[in-house]
This record gives C-alpha cells, sequence and structure tokens, in this order.
C-alpha cells in the first residue's frame, strides 16, 4: 500500500519537529517545510537521511506547490513567542492570514485534511478561567501582541469558511504552554527564560508579582493529543494542555530547586496585555479524543534541564537566533 503523505509546516521549529519524529515512526512520508526564520534546521537533521522524509525551504506566505499526493497538512509554521512576533509583527500577521490560505487552498486541491495550530492566545487576557473552547475572549486587537493572537483568531475564522463553504476536512488545536527538548533558549519564553539564566549563574527574572499563572504540557503528551484530533471526527477547537496550573513565582522557586542553583529571583514590570491567568478545560479533549497529560511537570523538567545541558556555550549564551538576526537586517 501507498504510504501516507503528510505536509509539516514549521517543521524546523520546536513543535514541528517533534511532530515529524511522530509521523515519521507511525510510517507516514513526511514533507518538512520551513523558512528557518525561528526554526532550525538541528532540529530535524537526523531525519534527512530517511527515504520518507524530505524538506523544502519555503514560506508558505507565498504560493505553495507539493506535487505528488497529499493527504494531511499540519499547519505549524507562525512565530510562536513574544521575542519573536514583536520582533517580526508583519510576518507573523501574514502567516496566520496570507499562509493559511494558501495551505488551505493546497488542502483543498489535494483534497486533505487539515489541521492548524492555533494557540490559547486567542483567549487574550480571559475574564474566564479556567478557558473552555466556547469563551470568546479577552483580545486587545491594536496591543503589542495582537499580531499574534488575531493572526490566529483570523487563521480559525479562515479555517472554519473552507469547511464550512468547501466541505474540507479541517482541524483546529489550541495549543497552551508547551515545554520540552528543542525549546530555543532565548525565545523569551517563561520556561527556557529561567533554565538558561539558572545555567548562567543569573538571577531568574520574574515579570510583575509573579501571581500570574500559567499551566506546562510537555511535547510529548502534546503531540499524542494533536495526532489523536488529526484522525478525530470533531472540526472546532479542541484545547490541548495541561491543566496543571502553578504562578510564575512558584515556578522560578521549582526551577531553582531542579537546577540546584542559588539564584535569587528578581523582578520586573508586568509587560502589556501579558495573561495573568492560563489553564484550558480539557473536558473536551477527555471526551472526544479520550486524551489527558501523562507526563508530571516534575518529569518533563527533568527532561527539558538534561537537554539544555547539553547546550554548548554559544548556544546558552547567544542573545538572538542567527537566522532570525539575518532576516531582520533584510
Amino acid at each position: 500500500m501507498d504510504k501516507k503523505v503528510v505536509l509539516i509546516t514549521g517543521a524546523a521549529g520546536f513543535l514541528g519537529s517533534h511532530l515529524c519524529d511522530r509521523f515519521i515512526s507511525e510510517g507516514f512520508k513526511v514533507i518538512g517545510m520551513d523558512n528557518l526564520i525561528t526554526g532550525n534546521l538541528k532540529n530535524i537533521e537526523h531525519l534527512f537521511k530517511l527515504k520518507d522524509f524530505e524538506f523544502y525551504h519555503h514560506d508558505v506566505s507565498n504560493f505553495v506547490h507539493v506535487s505528488g499526493k497529499l493527504d494531511y497538512i499540519l499547519h505549524f509554521a507562525s512565530p510562536a513567542s513574544p521575542i519573536d512576533y514583536l520582533k517580526i509583527p508583519i510576518q507573523t500577521l501574514k502567516v496566520g492570514s496570507l499562509g493559511t490560505h494558501n495551505l488551505l487552498g493546497l488542502a483543498k486541491a489535494k483534497n486533505a485534511r487539515m489541521l492548524i495550530a492555533s494557540t490559547s492566545e486567542v483567549y487574550g487576557d480571559p475574564l474566564v478561567h479556567p478557558q473552555t473552547e466556547e469563551y470568546y475572549g479577552n483580545v486587545n486587537p491594536i496591543g503589542p501582541r495582537g499580531v499574534y493572537d488575531e493572526a490566529k483568531r483570523f487563521q480559525e475564522a479562515m479555517t472554519m469558511a473552507y469547511h464550512t463553504y468547501h466541505g474540507l476536512e479541517t482541524r483546529i488545536v489550541r495549543i497552551f504552554n508547551t515545554y520540552g527538548p528543542r525549546m530555543r533558549l532565548n525565545d523569551g519564553r517563561v520556561l527556557p527564560a529561567f533554565i538558561g539564566q539558572a545555567l548562567r549563574g543569573e538571577d531568574l527574572t520574574v515579570f510583575g508579582e509573579g501571581s500570574q499563572t500559567r499551566s506546562f504540557c510537555y511535547v510529548d503528551d502534546l503531540v499524542e493529543g494533536i495526532y489523536r484530533l488529526l484522525f478525530s471526527d470533531y472540526p472546532y477547537p479542541v484545547n490541548i494542555g495541561n491543566p496543571d496550573e502553578i504562578t510564575i513565582k512558584e515556578f522560578a522557586e521549582e526551577i531553582i530547586k531542579l537546577t540546584g542553583t542559588d539564584q535569587k529571583v528578581t523582578y520586573k514590570p508586568l509587560p502589556k496585555d501579558d495573561p495573568m491567568q492560563r489553564q484550558p478545560n480539557i473536558d473536551k479533549a477527555r471526551e472526544i479524543l479520550k486524551w489527558e497529560p501523562k507526563v508530571n511537570r516534575a518529569e518533563g523538567l527533568k527532561i527539558t534541564y538534561d537537554y539544555f545541558k547539553t547546550l554548548s556555550d554559544e548556544e546558552l549564551y547567544s542573545k538572538e537566533h542567527n537566522t532570525f538576526d539575518e532576516y531582520i537586517k533584510k
């Protein structure tokens, strides 16, 4: 039998690379696509020798062509951390709008099922806690984070339009905070920031009073949820995340304990529109996908910390992503 073919955009990124691994292990032919603004080929170089993996260096905001049959598309191309999308706001908007439109058109032409990576950021700074899929959100469309939040909200709307108008098979995953090996140490998100500071012997920086909450899901759990959603019959958004909520201050203390360092915690002003609470309601995932996270935070953090300890000094002390810097200068 012919192998099923899946296109994964953002393939060289944190989540995209783990998805490539999963689909290869499940016997798929995988086509990875990435423009490498924030992705890193190091994340997928182990796949290059495989006959069932191909890579295209391409920006999906431009026309996307893939020859031959295509059964599934997973759209994970997008900057996904504040440090990225605040520096390239227009590209962030374009990959969520033009990129999504191009890929939906490709899915329609190939009669492929498409899953999009949405985000808990569609809920903005939520007034409902925990967040259910029925909550419409509290988003500032013209604030600094709006370029990412609104790109993802538009992405959902465009995907549902293709589903309802063209009858396209679509799936929408709303991803909550996720962590694990291959995260960029300098991407501005709290977990790699804390671990990086601990490894460099720096004090840990907490924004605000540290009372804001996050819920961290280990990457293998997330990938399992995404895999189950793709092969479900449910076309509406599904939250995938770990509902185990913790304050940022408590999390900083966990990292200090994990790393065995004696750094202090320092406090800086809270960035504009930074969400105060983030916790997924995963009732739908439990009911529809029979999914819930399995890896507890202590176990997942140890694996992630062991990964970060293998990084070179150049990676540990790098302030920026090389490809990203070169792109900014263009």
